[in-house]
């Protein structure tokens, strides 16, 4: 036997016992709520409340899924799910309402190590338009579907369809009549979620009824790969704002991209693109990332962004307001 092969035989049971460097990575999940008009008062106590405990109970969901193992790309899914469900926030259940009283939802999601993306937009009826995004990334050959093709494959998929009134919330009623009385479209909401697995495998996961009072067909940034969300082996992303400016100023892979090429942190990266980059365009809103070491960066420049974040071994953590500081 060639000296070659004998050390193939020796080293080959040692290698299959080594633990894997990468299997040692502490899990990190973020999530987000939305940026936009959040001050204290703005709400009730109940309103409050329940935008706290739903933002918490994603966290949970995400880290129950991580602790034993489980994957990045399934925590941010179940995280944006429970989101969806919720009424306090505008993606799924909370969406708002557009110029002609329905509800057009948006979603997307995508790993960082092969870069497999899926979206959708401008669907209606759809209970959680995540998995629907999910289910094109990992049942179709394509990245992105839109209005009746996305719904007729949504439902190809089996996926939960809900009648129109489950959407109708009172808060959203009273936001577009006043939107209508000021005649001008609310850029506030979305929900999103970052993630890295103990693989060391970053995911990212963002979903949006859009804007309050939007004209029928307008598709913001949360859909869109590389403006709304973002992930590859250094970095993830998901974006919440004005997402026109998002859009013209491809947001979340520039984060990532400047990060990497830069050779500045992720949290440095996101700051100027928030902080600069958007409002020299015109645009405002936040974004939550998050680096393969797990680092963490939730910059936004409006009133209030609601996120929170939980870490392998620590407690949750949520924030709602400018105030309120985590990372």
């Amino acid at each position: 036997m060639p000296p070659f092969s004998r050390l193939i035989l020796v080293l080959a049971p040692l290698l299959l016992c080594a633990p894997s460097l990468a299997d040692d990575t502490p899990w990190t999940v973020v999530v987000h709520g939305g940026a936009g008009s959040l001050a204290p008062g703005t709400f009730d106590d109940d309103d409050e409340a329940g935008m706290r405990d739903d933002i918490g109970r994603s966290l949970e969901l995400a880290a129950e899924i991580l602790e034993r193992g489980g994957s990045s790309l399934d925590a941010v899914t179940a995280a944006v799910r429970h989101l969806e469900d919720s009424p306090h926030f505008n993606a799924g259940r909370g969406s708002v309402f557009t110029a002609d009283a329905r509800h057009e939802l948006d979603a997307s999601i995508m790993v960082g190590d092969t870069r497999a993306a899926g979206a959708i937009a401008g669907v209606t009826g759809v209970r959680h338009p995540i998995l629907a995004a999910r289910a094109v990334m990992e049942r179709s050959p394509h990245v992105m579907f839109a209005g009746a093709g996305a719904e007729a494959f949504a439902r190809e998929q089996g996926l939960e369809f809900m009648p129109a009134e489950w959407f109708h919330t009172e808060r959203r009623r009273h936001a577009l009549d006043a939107a209508r009385e000021r005649a001008h479209e609310d850029n506030s909401g979305t929900v999103g979620a970052v993630a890295i697995d103990r693989s060391g495998v970053l995911a990212a996961a963002t979903s949006t009824g859009g804007m309050t009072n939007k004209t029928p067909g307008r598709i913001g940034d949360s859909p869109v790969i590389g403006a709304g969300t973002w992930a590859d082996a250094h970095c993830a992303v998901s974006a919440t704002g004005w997402g026109e400016y998002y859009i013209r100023a491809a947001a979340a892979h520039d984060i990532c991209a400047r990060a990497r090429y830069q050779g500045i942190s992720v949290d440095e990266a996101a700051t100027r693109v928030v902080m600069e980059e958007i409002p020299a365009l015109g645009g405002d809103g936040g974004v939550i990332a998050l680096d393969a070491e797990g680092r963490i960066s939730m910059p936004f420049d409006t009133e209030g962004m609601a996120r929170g974040y939980v870490r392998e071994g620590e407690a949750v953590r949520v924030l709602l307001y400018a105030e309120e500081h985590g990372e």
